[in-house]
C-alpha cells in the first residue's frame, strides 16, 4: 500500500498516527501542497478532489477519505482496535469522530483558509476557485474555541474521547488541538481536563508520526 501525504497538512497525519498505533508501515509519496502539486494532472488522476491523504492499494485502487482509510486499516488489522470492540464502543467512537469533524475540524479549516494570504482564491479545498470570507474565518475560530469546551465537558468524565479507550476520535481531537494552536487557537483557560487529555494523547509515540 502507498499512501499520498503532506507532512504538513493535518489531515493525512490523522492517517499516519493511525497506521503507528496500528504498526502498520506505509510506502508515502509526498504531495508538495504549498506549491500546487495536488492541482496536477498526475495527482487529479488519482483524487479529483486534489487533496490528501489518498491510500493506493496494490491493486491501484484509491481511497480518498480519512475515515474511509482507517475503517479500511481497522479491518486488515483489528489489533489493537481504534473504532471500539463492543457495538455501543464502535457507536461512541463514530459519534465523536462525527461531532470532531464536523463542530471542530470543518470550523478550523474554514478559519485557516479564509485568512491565509497564501491561500486567496482557495478557501476551500479542491480544484474550484473560492475567494476568502474574513467574517466566516472570524466566526468559525469562535466555533473551534466553543467546541472545546464542549470537549472539555465530555472529558470531565472520560478518560479519552469516547470513553475509556483510545480510538480514532481521540486522534482525529489531537489533530485537531494542535493543528488550531498553529493557528493561534489555544485551549480555553481552565480547561483542566482537556489539557490532562492532551498532554496523554500527544505523549504517545504515535503522536510524532
Amino acid at each position: 500500500m502507498k499512501l499520498y501525504d503532506c507532512t504538513t497538512a493535518p489531515s493525512p497525519r490523522r492517517v499516519r498516527i493511525f497506521a503507528a498505533e496500528k504498526g502498520i508501515e506505509l510506502d508515502k509519496v509526498q504531495i508538495d501542497l504549498a506549491n500546487g502539486a495536488q492541482f496536477s494532472d498526475d495527482f487529479r488522476a488519482i483524487n479529483p478532489d486534489c487533496v490528501v491523504p489518498v491510500l493506493e492499494l496494490d491493486d491501484g485502487t484509491h481511497i480518498t477519505e480519512v475515515l474511509a482509510i482507517c475503517q479500511y486499516l481497522e479491518e486488515l488489522y483489528p489489533e489493537p482496535s481504534l473504532f471500539g470492540r463492543t457495538p455501543a464502543e464502535r457507536a461512541s467512537t463514530i459519534e465523536w469522530h462525527t461531532k470532531i469533524e464536523q463542530q471542530g475540524l470543518m470550523p478550523m479549516r474554514d478559519a485557516f483558509r479564509n485568512s491565509a494570504k497564501g491561500l486567496k482564491g482557495h478557501a476551500l479545498t479542491g480544484p474550484v476557485q473560492y475567494e476568502q470570507i474574513p467574517e466566516l474565518a472570524e466566526r468559525s475560530r469562535h466555533c473551534v474555541t466553543t467546541f472545546f469546551e464542549r470537549l472539555e465537558r465530555q472529558l470531565a468524565g472520560n478518560e479519552y474521547v469516547a470513553g475509556a479507550f483510545y480510538s480514532i476520535a481521540d486522534i482525529t481531537a489531537l489533530v485537531l488541538a494542535d493543528f488550531a494552536a498553529w493557528i493561534k487557537i489555544g485551549l480555553p483557560d481552565g480547561a483542566v481536563n482537556l489539557l490532562r487529555w492532551h498532554q496523554k494523547a500527544a505523549s504517545r509515540p504515535s503522536a510524532k508520526a
